[in-house]
């Protein structure tokens, strides 16, 4: 009745509206259906728009923004081609966070902070550009650079205040177990040492009871303060906290080696800051950084060796005008990321120019660098010999390091990497006899030498490292072959600890190992660098072996090493396990490097420092890497 009520005109105005409304309907349906039923069906990392490229592992997402847009210097390489690649949609996978959450403990130990923070970006990143990106293909490596952003502001910003690790991380923490607890332990052996005979002096001497200075900043507390952390140590953290905050101090008519202190106090500082969220870190960072900063005034832009931290004055060594390749290009990762923590460029822009420098440089051979550099010419010296041990070692780790820490733009980084790689492949390699252990030699104007420092190990590490970025898988290879050699280094000698040096045969000769040892060589200086590179292959691989090599490493650390009435001793002969002759001198790396590696190579928590999240500077202070804005 109400409908023939109607005027025609109104029953037309009706009939019109629910036509409308049917037509939209079928289109929401049609439009949205299908892509709601896909996405229902798909995991959430299913969902993510990836591009095609083929060989191409992405990298996982860093996190946190990256100080400065870096141009894509391509060269002349053909591989190199320009290609667009869409950007992938946001995709929420939880709160993104720097702090690392605590295992849980046994009753025995202390737990950490209840108060535990998290630091958040102190620096504003400027508008994202958007900016067309190249690939870079290099021998089988096809990389992806991330999205760059704006250079830091040269006005210092404070640091927002770090929100409390509760409210964003919720992740069930992983139990201790007997290894690690046994890493804890000889960590707190070593420090009731360096507390009751050293405290707040740069090494200890265990024997002696007492210790030894070399730059009088407490180098053996400042490495240790992020392995307290990781480990838990909350009660040895806050007593060495306290002496930061009362009893360091910078203002002293002192040298101090720059590459040494940056790795070291300022790379201990950083770390310390971004894991604890505690301002009095970051603050004594950028104090030691602008004391160092006197060394970059040179004729070549190349940094002195040495700085007086009191006076503000630098120079060479007394011997040399001459710096080592290792040290002037192996304070990047620290001095770049003080820069992006208070945004003043200058620390930045020093250390580039440094690198930069380098790339342009002749005398290299086929991506391998001599060991010195002159600080007046800039040009390298002593050309002709090549190593990837002491004055040339860290430079190569420090070239993948950087490339990652940035976001993985900075393409000359990256180019020469893959160009040392080579070149290591090509005249470095050798195998030994009899069991055929791949090695790491030395080239001396063209002549090959069968010597390998312990330092050398660092590599199996660096190269799996590369692999897991998204690098050649041969990489890996090699790296499996290198960390078996290291490995080997130890179980043929008789205390099971390697010596500083050593020689492989390459003839076979009955009742020969492939080690060979020189009596200036058989020294054990506590050193990190195979249980680092075990570290890496168990966290890339899962291989329970590498946990195994380390392990044995631990117990004869414990069993030739270990001072009873408090910390752990280098000694003077591997060789002799009823009188190994130590030394009486605790390195500050054994607290900050190698338990610090012990205890997260026996780790199953790949969250207990992500190293989708952070890179460790070369004294194991791990950094975070950048992300774009």
């Amino acid at each position: 009745k109400k409908w023939k009520q109607l005027s025609r005109l109104q029953r037309s105005v009706i009939l019109f509206l629910f036509a409308f409304l049917a037509v939209c309907g079928v289109i929401s349906y049609t439009s949205m259906g299908e892509p709601w039923k896909s996405l229902t069906n798909k995991s959430l990392d299913d969902q993510r728009t990836e591009p095609e490229i083929p060989g191409l592992k992405l990298a996982n997402p860093a996190v946190l923004p990256a100080p400065q847009k870096v141009d894509a210097n391509l060269g002349d390489y053909p591989e190199l081609s320009p290609q667009k690649l869409p950007k992938p949609p946001h995709v929420r996978h939880g709160p993104s966070n720097l702090q690392i959450k605590p295992p849980r403990r046994d009753v025995k130990l202390k737990t950490r902070h209840g108060t535990s923070r998290v630091v958040e970006e102190p620096v504003q990143a400027d508008k994202e550009e958007k900016t067309e990106k190249s690939v870079i293909s290099w021998r089988g490596a096809v990389i992806e650079p991330d999205q760059s952003t704006e250079p830091p502001s040269s006005k210092i910003k404070e640091p927002e205040k770090p929100s409390s690790v509760e409210d964003v991380d919720q992740k069930e923490p992983v139990p201790i177990n007997e290894r690690q607890m046994a890493v804890i332990e000889a960590f707190r052996h070593a420090w009731k040492g360096y507390k009751d005979f050293a405290w707040g002096h740069d090494e200890l001497k265990p024997l002696s009871k007492s210790y030894s200075e070399w730059f009088g900043l407490g180098l053996t507390l400042i490495d240790a303060l992020d392995t307290m952390w990781i480990l838990g140590l909350k009660e040895e953290f806050e007593e060495a906290r306290k002496w930061v905050a009362n009893d360091l101090v910078f203002d002293k008519n002192v040298d101090v080696n720059l590459f040494e202190s940056t790795i070291r106090i300022l790379g201990g500082l950083l770390s310390t800051y971004h894991l604890s969220g505690d301002s009095l870190f970051l603050e004594k960072a950028k104090e030691i950084g602008n004391r160092l900063m006197p060394a970059f005034k040179t004729p070549s832009k190349i940094p002195y060796s040495d700085v007086n931290i009191g006076r503000g004055t630098a120079h060479p060594p007394r011997w040399t005008s001459d710096s080592t390749v290792a040290e002037v290009t192996s304070i990047q990762l620290e001095f770049r990321e003080l820069s992006r923590l208070t945004g003043d460029e200058k620390f930045q822009k020093a250390v580039d120019e440094v690198m930069k420098h380098v790339h342009t440089l002749s005398g290299k051979n086929d991506g391998l660098v001599p060991m010195f550099i002159n600080t007046n010419s800039g040009q390298f010296t002593h050309l002709g010999v090549y190593t990837l041990g002491a004055r040339a070692d860290s430079y190569y780790e420090y070239l993948l390091k950087q490339w990652i820490q940035g976001g993985k733009k900075e393409n000359e980084l990256l180019e020469d990497y893959m160009r040392a790689i080579e070149g290591v492949k090509k005249h470095l390699l050798k195998r030994s006899q009899p069991k055929k252990l791949t090695f790491v030699g030395e080239l001396a104007h063209g002549h090959f030498s069968a010597k390998m420092d312990h330092l050398v190990c660092f590599l199996p590490g660096t190269l799996a490292l590369g692999a897991h970025n998204g690098l050649t898988a041969d990489h890996m290879k090699l790296a499996e072959a290198l960390i078996e050699t290291c490995y080997q280094m130890y179980a043929q000698v008789e205390t099971g600890l390697s010596p500083e040096i050593v020689h492989f045969n390459l003839h076979a000769q009955k009742g020969h190992k492939d080690v060979e040892i020189k009596p200036a060589d058989r020294h054990n200086l506590l050193r990190p660098e195979t249980v680092e590179s075990l570290f890496y292959m168990y966290r890339f691989t899962g291989d329970k072996k590498y946990q195994d090599w380390g392990w044995e490493i631990l117990q004869n650390f414990n069993k030739y090493t270990r001072v009873p009435t408090g910390g752990y001793t280098s000694i003077n002969n591997v060789q002799n396990p009823s009188n190994p002759e130590p030394r009486d001198k605790m390195e500050s790396f054994f607290l900050g490097e190698t338990l610090k590696y012990m205890f997260l190579l026996f780790s199953d928590d790949i969250d207990l420092i992500n190293l989708d999240k952070y890179v460790f500077n070369t004294e194991a202070h791990p950094l975070p890497i950048w992300a774009p804005a």
